[in-house]
């Protein structure tokens, strides 16, 4: 396969912004003041206030100012000194929807800055295509195995801080631009694979699973661009990875599992961000196109999904960095099709996981009792909060 390097115009980013409100239009109402219940002002205010404290105890604790990186745990217990990238990426996303919260939110546009200059450290151009390594590049680590699902979270927390952004950000959607065609790279080319086609999980040859969640968030990054740019390239290549989870990893029950192997053998998990990105997917395949079946499948698979995991408090049987993705999917859905459901899950969660986890002492979400807290889990928590403060005629900036 060949490795296409696209750069995106300034006049397509301008254009862009545009149409992220133009795709919007099919939906009168969706961008309409807040409802009633704890969607409302005072709701919003108290998680605006929860999500500030939860991101304190984060900075306090995991937070490293000399260089501007974080722990993977606290306290830690050995390995490497610093995080790998998929922690660090959802820290840094959660840095950026604070940066959202109505009226305090500029306050941590220096710490939004932050998160994306160290994202940089863990950048490797020295291969073709280039992407982000699973740990920091030298001097200060040895780099690692590239994973494709890490490189698509670094792309949306980038085109989330191109729409965050006023005029947009041109070095933003470059660096997403990049990624994308190195997850083109990663798509699986022989046809006798079982369900041949899909992007791998990563490039290390220890595993060769392909994942719902190597292609979901691939295909959700390739629409954000054909928003932006009309680049029918983007377009493409997430129908097929969008059509190549359902055709493959769509289980009975309407949701979807986790991956497939070269075996045939498929892992049946039902993680919550695997469907929070295929729920994604299918409201951006519906903007992109005009085809409500992508949307119908959204609204479809967020009801099971809604159920399943009420079921029995399933939430709880699965970490908050999982329904983080989740349910930030779930208010993209909103925006298009508003249901006052999606909220109350999320209200109901967060709700439940500070009475039952939290520690009042330290600020920290302790999931797993006396275990050393996991950087994913405060900085879902942080992320999942601060959601819960937003303005829902934002929404259409998450990613």
């Amino acid at each position: 396969m060949d490795h296409i390097r696209r750069d995106i115009s300034r006049r397509a980013l301008i254009a862009g912004g545009a149409a992220v409100t133009a795709g919007l239009v099919a939906a009168p109402s969706a961008l309409a003041s807040d409802g009633t219940g704890g969607s409302g002002g005072a709701g919003r205010g108290l998680y605006a206030r929860r999500a500030q404290e939860t991101y304190m105890a984060l900075q306090r604790h995991f937070y490293d100012p000399e260089r501007s990186l974080y722990l993977e745990e606290y306290p830690r217990t050995g390995g490497n000194p610093w995080s790998y990238v998929w922690p660090f990426s959802q820290a840094m996303i959660a840095t950026q929807v604070l940066a959202g919260l109505p009226a305090v939110g500029h306050r941590y546009a220096g710490d939004v800055a932050d998160r994306y200059r160290a994202l940089e450290l863990y950048w490797n151009d020295t291969t073709e295509p280039p992407g982000y390594d699973s740990y920091l590049r030298p001097p200060l680590g040895q780099g690692g195995d590239k994973f494709y699902d890490d490189n698509e979270w670094n792309a949306l927390g980038l085109i989330q801080r191109h729409y965050m952004t006023e005029g947009g950000d041109q070095a933003a959607l470059d660096r997403a631009a990049e990624i994308f065609d190195l997850v083109v790279f990663g798509w699986d080319t022989d046809p006798d694979h079982p369900c041949p086609g899909g992007v791998f999980w990563t490039q290390a040859d220890w595993s060769t699973d392909r994942n719902t969640v190597s292609n979901g968030p691939g295909a959700e990054v390739g629409l954000h661009l054909y928003l932006i740019t009309g680049d029918e390239y983007y377009l493409d290549w997430a129908l097929r990875m969008y059509e190549w989870v359902r055709g493959c990893l769509l289980a009975p029950n309407g949701l979807y599992w986790d991956n497939i192997r070269l075996d045939g053998s498929i892992w049946e998990a039902q993680f919550s961000y695997n469907q929070g990105v295929m729920i994604g997917a299918g409201v951006l395949l519906y903007r992109a196109t005009g085809e409500v079946r992508y949307l119908e499948q959204a609204r479809s698979t967020a009801s099971t999904a809604l159920a399943y995991y009420a079921e029995n408090e399933r939430y709880f049987a699965q970490p908050a960095r999982f329904h983080a993705i989740f349910f930030s999917n779930l208010l993209q859905l909103d925006v298009i099709a508003h249901d006052p459901a999606y909220r109350a899950a999320m209200h109901w969660y967060a709700a439940e996981s500070r009475a039952r986890f939290r520690s009042t002492e330290t600020g920290l979400y302790r999931f797993t009792g006396a275990e050393p807290v996991q950087l994913l889990e405060q900085a879902g928590m942080v992320r999942i909060e601060g959601m819960l403060g937003w303005s829902r005629r934002d929404y259409p900036k998450l990613t």
